[in-house]
């Protein structure tokens, strides 16, 4: 078959409006919406390239760097023991490895501006699923703003209570939205340095660890590996014997997702603002894994060393619903060393990494549901940019539903984070299993048109690596809230927060099909349209031209950054 794009299909074709044959039937959305600058028009403008390449690396690392590692850590620990939350990281890192992969290689070639994971489904699989998907992400990026404004509340509360909760959390809600609606550049600077901030932080923890294990702290205590002795290191739970430990595994492994949840999908959002994207965005996917190991693994790992499982701070303060640095295992870790006000440090870098976070998924939300807009799956307000290229309306909307913040002035913060844990973390499960079929799909495809030897971006293990992580994601979203189907343990509430995302999700997804007529699961691969916007691709490579470094420090800088 030839691999001319021209000879294949009309790059202008609009896959997603085709005819009842093939299955698909009418369908607002369209692949060339974004391809073609559907939404570059006087009305409504366009996004901006203004995303540098160090930008790009940081905004990759930044978003995964959360309070699920500085503060969820900690019940984890709590409830299965060291051994177990080391292993869970293990396992989730693998997963979150081949996610980013997979992104990163459709995100590679085709970084057309305003692209979205949901544009790359709705171009690779079917606008149904789209749809359905890109909602999902709308909301769950929505939701994360909300976790994240939460524990920065619950944050600043470890210095004084005497302000009331709904005080800080304005004071970070409009912060994050103040860098939202400016210029794509300052959201990308200020993103660098509060995640530089975040790195400096958790690589300070680890190095710490590593003096307390030797028994470099005040008290000269050598730690060494004595909290995963006494059989703490593989804790029970819900039941005894093996199949209790197998189950304190389990439940640390779904947990574990929420620190890096939808954090992966933040490289392609920004691909659509990158400069340069197919020389970046292959650079922050491929060193993605190596500060996977360096943060989440040693930083769980320092986690087990530095404090008990059985500590009596650490299990008060999640008996009693506590979420702010009390909860953290760093802190509490410090504390029992004997290191004074460091713990007021550390309070400081948890705040920097909610408030980082926050920023990051106002962004990725508020792209998300432009990237909708453009392709007629959200109205076309949300379409809208302003002169610096910020799609305002789509900002404002999702900063509106992260103001379900402020039910943490009625409600106890540490269920109302809770609940948005649970949700948004379900919705990452299953929008990572989309993103899985999506790929395997847009690979078929690239083979059947024999050009898939011509990917600028190649990653290891693929699709092998797909095929691992679908089913273990599966399984995960099935079994996420176990818990209370054992007798004794069944509570509405949990099961709503558990499971509550999957019908939602089937909903948009059946209603799109019924409302449009779309009654094929898939788009055939012989339709899959693998060469629209590719074009424009190829022109910004040719254009680039990489720095030269000049002298060794900038060698060290152009690795990093």
């Amino acid at each position: 078959m030839s691999t001319d794009p021209e000879k294949q299909r009309d790059p202008g074709q609009e896959i997603g409006v085709t005819d009842a044959n093939n299955g698909l039937g009418r369908n607002p959305a369209s692949v060339s919406d974004l391809d073609k600058g559907g939404q570059d028009n006087a009305e409504f403008g366009e996004v901006e390239r203004g995303l540098k390449s160090r930008h790009i690396q940081l905004i990759a690392l930044g978003g995964c760097i959360g309070t699920g590692l500085f503060v969820g850590s900690g019940a984890i620990l709590a409830t299965v023991g060291p051994a177990n939350l080391l292993l869970a990281y293990i396992f989730m890192s693998s997963i979150i490895w081949v996610v980013m992969n997979v992104l990163g290689e459709m995100t590679t070639y085709l970084p057309v501006k305003g692209a979205s994971v949901p544009y790359f489904i709705n171009r690779f699989m079917e606008p149904s699923m789209a749809f359905a998907a890109g909602w999902n992400y709308w909301y769950a990026y929505a939701m994360l703003v909300g976790t994240e404004v939460t524990a920065a509340g619950l944050v600043i509360e470890y210095w004084t209570t005497s302000v009331n909760i709904g005080v800080w959390i304005t004071i970070v809600l409009f912060v994050c939205l103040a860098l939202n609606v400016i210029a794509v550049a300052y959201y990308g600077e200020a993103e660098f340095w509060f995640s530089s901030l975040k790195i400096i932080g958790i690589v300070g923890l680890i190095i710490l660890g590593v003096v307390l294990f030797f028994g470099g702290g005040p008290n000269h205590d050598r730690l060494g590996f004595r909290f995963w002795e006494d059989g703490l290191a593989f804790s029970t739970y819900m039941v005894p014997g093996n199949t209790g430990k197998f189950l304190a595994f389990w439940t640390a492994f779904a947990r574990s997702g929420f620190s890096f949840i939808l954090s992966p999908e933040l490289i392609t959002i920004a691909a659509g603002e990158s400069e340069a994207p197919r020389r970046n965005l292959p650079k922050a996917v491929k060193r993605f894994v190596y500060r996977l190991i360096a943060f989440y693994i040693l930083g769980s790992l320092v986690i087990g060393v530095i404090v008990s499982s059985k500590d009596e701070g650490l299990l008060q303060a999640i008996s009693s619903g506590t979420s702010n640095a009390g909860a953290s295992p760093f802190v509490l870790g410090i504390q029992r060393a004997g290191i004074k006000g460091l713990n007021h440090v550390i309070n400081g870098v948890i705040l920097t990494s909610a408030w980082s976070s926050g920023n990051s998924f106002l962004y990725a939300g508020s792209r998300t549901l432009y990237s909708l807009a453009v392709t007629g799956q959200a109205p076309k307000v949300f379409a809208r940019c302003n002169r610096w290229g910020v799609p305002y309306p789509a900002v404002l909307a999702t900063f509106a539903v992260a103001c379900l913040s402020y039910l943490n002035v009625s409600a106890g913060a540490a269920q109302v984070f809770v609940w948005f844990m649970n949700i948004t973390t379900i919705s990452g499960y299953i929008a990572w299993i989309v993103v899985l079929i999506t790929y395997l799909r847009f690979r078929k495809a690239m083979e059947l048109n024999n050009v898939l030897h011509t990917l600028p971006f190649k990653t290891a293990l693929e699709p092998y690596g797909a095929y691992y992580a679908l089913f273990i994601i599966s399984i995960l979203t099935l079994t996420n809230g176990f818990q209370v189907f054992f007798p004794g343990k069944w509570s509405v509430q949990s099961f709503l927060a558990a499971y509550i995302t999957i019908p939602i999700f089937l909903a948009l997804y059946f209603g799109h099909k019924i409302y449009y007529r779309n009654w094929a699961w898939a788009r055939p691969v012989e339709e899959v349209d693998v060469f629209s916007g590719k074009e424009e691709a190829d022109r910004l490579e040719e254009l680039d031209e990489p720095p030269v470094a000049r002298n060794f420090l900038e060698k060290v800088w152009f690795w990093i950054a």
